[in-house]
């Protein structure tokens, strides 16, 4: 078994750095002057349409494309030419991969073991993706969830310091979702950096600890998942239904010049003052002995800013 020593490191130890990238293809531009910089042991998510410059910006990371201008720092080193141990600091999860023939989960992590000048202990990482009983089994016999953790597990086997996932759960149920979630979590726990891409906003909101957002190629919002694009100064929306035969009586007007009915006959009322509304409303609705049916509070959700920053984007240029 190798013995892994563990190096303190300062919080804000940058692992990527970008400054200014641009990437071309012939006229278009993909990626215009980004700016980006991630800590060492924090989970990145990196949010964007098709066609965002999404994957482009994470292949030049990656190594695997070059950038046409700006500088790129990963683990201190510009991928492109980053020399061949600064490869086996990085982890990688494509979206879609192909199991290796005619071995076991316990082979597949041997043979790519042995890849790496210092790996993990085969052991330790199958458990930790949580396939120890799958470890005699075929790796293109396991279902969809089980060859998922199996990806995150070669990512892990060189011990990389760094781990790009990209979509790691697409296709998958609610069930086999909610347990990827729980082995990416895992990762911050052993001090690993997390670069994410996904599609799925209750991804990121539950694993980020960070996230921007690029559409057209450049970057338009980018914060925590509480206050991306602002979201924590948008107004609540308070929701709630009057019984049919409620008497003639109207809100106050404090709050009736702000009601709309919604396409359910519901009442939707906008609030930047929570707790005075509700106090309000629901002492309008004792004094006339009415029932607030379905009252809720609701804020705007991680989806909900993803699509006005994205909307508002391409909005601006098509009219440009």
């Amino acid at each position: 078994m190798t013995n892994h020593t563990t190096t303190t490191v300062t919080p804000a130890e940058l692992v990527i750095s970008i400054r200014g990238l641009r990437k071309r293809y012939g006229d278009h531009e993909a990626v215009r002057g980004i700016d980006l910089e991630i800590h060492r042991g924090e989970i990145f998510a990196f949010l964007g349409p098709n066609g965002a410059g999404k994957t482009t910006t994470v292949e030049i990371l990656e190594g695997f494309r070059q950038a046409t201008a700006g500088t790129v720092s990963v683990l201190g080193h510009d991928p492109w030419r980053a020399p061949a141990s600064w490869r086996a600091r990085i982890g990688i999860v494509l979206q879609e991969s192909e199991a290796e023939p005619a071995v076991t989960v316990r082979e597949c992590l041997d043979l790519y073991a042995g890849y790496y000048p210092a790996p993990r202990d085969v052991d330790e990482t199958m458990e930790l993706v949580n396939l120890t009983s799958k470890a005699g089994q075929r790796a293109t016999s396991l279902s969809g969830g089980q060859r998922r953790r199996l990806d995150v597990a070669l990512a892990l086997i060189g011990d990389p310091e760094l781990i790009f996932l990209d979509e790691p759960t697409t296709g998958f149920d609610p069930a086999a979702r909610r347990a990827a979630w729980e082995v990416i979590a895992g990762l911050r726990d052993l001090g690993k950096t997390v670069f994410l891409t996904t599609h799925y906003m209750e991804e990121a909101e539950r694993l980020a600890d960070r996230i921007a957002v690029i559409t057209a190629g450049e970057i338009v919002a980018r914060g925590t998942p509480q206050t991306l694009g602002d979201r924590q100064l948008e107004a609540a929306q308070i929701a709630f239904s009057l019984p049919d035969t409620s008497p003639g009586t109207e809100l106050p007007s404090a709050l009736s010049m702000r009601v709309t009915r919604q396409p359910d006959g519901r009442l939707l009322l906008p609030s930047r003052r929570v707790t005075a509304d509700l106090y309000t409303l629901v002492g309008w609705a004792l004094e006339h002995d009415l029932e607030l049916d379905d009252l809720e509070v609701t804020r705007p959700t991680l989806e909900d800013v993803y699509l006005q920053l994205t909307t508002e984007t391409n909005d601006h240029l098509e009219r440009i």
